[in-house]
């Protein structure tokens, strides 16, 4: 069965959500190349059909997209028997960026450490970085426990 789509209220969606978006600190065209992929039926859009669906330059759609493919947010895959490329949204987008965080927040905790030893942690500020070192440890440790919890509700809905 198909749905008509009301093209008028997914491209406002796609720009609010785009908005919130670049609020958080994403790219503005990225936020909008992103929302309008996430919006599509197939999560995946040619350069094309980007352009066209945000009114946006190709220009405009290649450097969002290599953006969101810096990020590992979308890949880019070739169209069978087509010189032309797609933008694909990854499957379980938001458990792999969140999990591609924890990687960051490692990162961040082990140069935190280092930096408050180097600083003293009974200095001021070697006791602020090795209390941002503990923040970042405790997270990425709440990171795990819900990223496991997400799988298990998964399951649970009723989803494709």
């Amino acid at each position: 069965m198909s749905v008509q789509r009301n093209e008028e209220a997914v491209s406002r969606f796609v720009e609010r959500f785009a908005a919130q978006l670049t609020e958080a600190g994403m790219q503005r065209m990225a936020s909008r190349v992103f929302a309008q992929l996430l919006a599509s039926d197939g999560g995946a859009m040619t350069s094309a059909e980007l352009g066209e669906a945000l009114r946006i330059s190709p220009a405009a759609v290649s450097g969002a997209v290599s953006y969101l493919t810096q990020v590992n947010m979308v890949s880019r895959e070739r169209e069978p028997g087509s010189r032309r490329d797609r933008y694909v949204l990854h499957n379980e987008l938001w458990y792999e960026t969140f999990t591609r965080r924890d990687q960051a927040l490692t990162l961040f905790e082990k140069t935190l450490r280092e930096g408050a030893a180097s600083l003293g942690t009974h200095s001021p500020a070697g006791a602020r970085v090795a209390e941002t070192a503990a923040f970042f440890e405790f997270l990425q440790h709440e990171l795990h426990g819900l990223m496991d919890r997400w799988r298990d509700h998964r399951a649970t809905l009723d989803l494709p």
